[in-house]
């Protein structure tokens, strides 16, 4: 039988774009998180990207502070998918804005992925929505290690201090910010506010929330430190607008909106 890699592939995705990123100031003063650069392209053309790779043939960019600023990238840059914009008039937080998008999407009977706008990472999307397929749940997450500013400490039996800054335990897990969702989701998501407390912890009640444990680099661009270690992460080892596992298209640079 063929796998679900080939007989169901996910099409179509959401950009969640539509956060301040305030801690990312002053990076974000003049446009919004997605729009940030990162090897010579916005974050933004790095996901869609991404999902060009995985098969996706639409994505959806749920959009909100500076919108301008991406539907005119939207609309101006030769882009790997058909891409459109929705732009909430009022902020509606991360489930909200899920909603918001998932409405837009050409095959409301079908899965879809979803990603939050400033996540970066290398991992492959095809497994996560083979894995998806597979298990049947409502919605998968992809889990990742956590990223630890000032990691870990390790205690002997005796309660005495073994070891500094020692790695998390390989068990340990948080959500990656990266989905594939059925398409019995949409309703379960909050017309305002966000997923992460309502709509997940619904799901785990009913069973119907999976995991899918994704082996790459990934980190949220959350603050300049963040930022900073990213660029040069991704600067010595590939070309303008060829980050790791990226398709090697290039990206348009963007002036500030």
């Amino acid at each position: 039988m063929p796998s679900p890699d080939t007989c169901f592939p996910i099409r179509q995705a959401v950009i969640l774009a539509g956060g301040r990123g305030r801690r990312l100031a002053p990076h974000t003063d003049l446009r919004p998180k997605a729009m940030v650069e990162v090897d010579g392209a916005p974050l933004l053309r790095h996901q869609l990207d991404r999902f060009a790779d995985a098969g996706v043939e639409t994505v959806v960019v749920s959009a909100g502070y500076r919108s301008q600023a991406i539907t005119d990238y939207v609309r101006t840059a030769p882009l790997p998918v058909r891409t459109t914009v929705v732009v909430e008039s009022t902020p509606l937080g991360r489930g909200g804005g899920l909603k918001l998008a998932a409405r837009a999407l050409p095959a409301p009977q079908d899965p879809w992925f979803a990603v939050y706008g400033d996540i970066w990472s290398d991992f492959p999307l095809t497994p996560l929505g083979a894995h998806h397929l597979r298990c049947g749940a409502l919605a998968t997450v992809a889990l990742v290690p956590p990223r630890l500013p000032r990691g870990t400490v390790r205690c002997d039996a005796l309660g005495r201090v073994a070891e500094l800054a020692a790695p998390p335990p390989p068990a340990c897990t948080v959500n990656g910010g990266v989905y594939a969702f059925a398409p019995g989701v949409v309703p379960l998501l909050p017309d305002r506010g966000d997923h992460a407390t309502t709509t997940l912890p619904h799901l785990v009640r009913l069973r119907q929330l999976a995991g899918y444990r994704a082996e790459g680099y990934w980190c949220a661009v959350n603050t300049p430190a963040d930022l900073r270690e990213l660029r040069e992460r991704v600067a010595p080892t590939a070309p303008p607008g060829n980050g790791p596992g990226l398709s090697g298209t290039t990206g348009d640079r963007h002036p500030p909106a």
